[in-house]
């Protein structure tokens, strides 16, 4: 019997497949479970469908993460931080901050996870963060640290 999954199911497939199975596994385990629905013409129709309309979904999440990537490649954002003088900052600059000042100074929202910060920043200048903007696209990012 062929059968779309509705879940991950250990041993036969992953959600959204299209499987052959018995026809008692299917009755007494998957069905009972909601694991899996009879692949008739409908639910085949509607599970193509999903699958289309996914696939668009991540095409256009990969298009604004592109689009993204090249606004933040030539913006240089500026961090304010408390300093103790000759350059140097009472602790450091921290990914939540440049993620705050990003939201505040371009109005771009990015989870602070997203943000890459190679070595701690302590000292006012000029650096360069990693973004992590998904689909395996990354952007740098200049971060000037200022002290108030």
């Amino acid at each position: 019997m062929k059968v779309i999954l509705l879940q991950d199911v250990r041993g036969q497939g992953k959600k959204g497949e299209m499987v052959t199975v018995s026809d008692g596994y299917a009755r007494n385990f998957l069905f009972p479970r909601k694991l899996a629905q009879e692949a008739t013409a409908d639910n085949v129709n509607t599970m193509r469908m999903n699958d289309k309309a996914k696939r668009e979904k991540e095409q256009k999440a990969r298009e604004e993460a592109a689009e993204l990537s090249a606004r933040l490649r030539d913006l240089t954002l500026t961090v304010w931080a408390k300093g103790g003088g000759a350059g140097r900052l009472f602790g450091s600059v921290t990914s939540q901050e440049i993620a705050e000042a990003l939201k505040a100074q371009e109005q771009v929202e990015l989870d602070k996870r997203k943000i890459v910060i190679d070595e701690p920043i302590k000292t006012v200048g000029l650096y360069t963060v990693k973004v992590k903007l998904g689909f395996e696209i990354n952007a740098p990012l200049k971060v000037e640290v200022k002290e108030r």
